[in-house]
């Protein structure tokens, strides 16, 4: 499971980073998109992803021997929240700024369009 999580990850940083590549505003940030869920996908992963007695809940009781560890899904949580919150930033820049210059090309808008 943890070969096919990593493989996953590896895409969608791959993608991520060939959207970032990109001339159009909104391309870059659906890359930005995609590289954090990949760092989520990859946090997910070194966390661990056991099942059954090793998956225990994260609760210490008395008589409980393994628990899992709830460090990971705090982690990405938190991060969700912040990416989240950087998106929707850059969604609201990209748009006040495609309709101050009328173009989202980022060649236009850097002055180095040589058409």
């Amino acid at each position: 499971m943890e070969l096919i999580m990593a493989i996953l990850a590896g895409i969608l940083f791959t993608t991520g980073i060939y959207n970032l590549l990109q001339k159009q505003m909104l391309r870059i940030i659906i890359g930005t998109g995609l590289i954090s869920h990949g760092a989520h996908l990859f946090i997910l992963t070194m966390g661990g992803l056991e099942t059954g007695e090793n998956g225990a809940p994260p609760i210490l009781t008395e008589g409980v021997e393994s628990y899992t560890d709830p460090l990971p899904q705090a982690l990405i949580l938190t991060s969700i929240v912040i990416s989240f919150g950087v998106t929707s930033l850059l969604l609201v820049l990209a748009y006040r700024a495609s309709k101050i210059n009328g173009t989202d090309n980022m060649e236009q808008l850097r002055g180095t369009d040589y058409e």
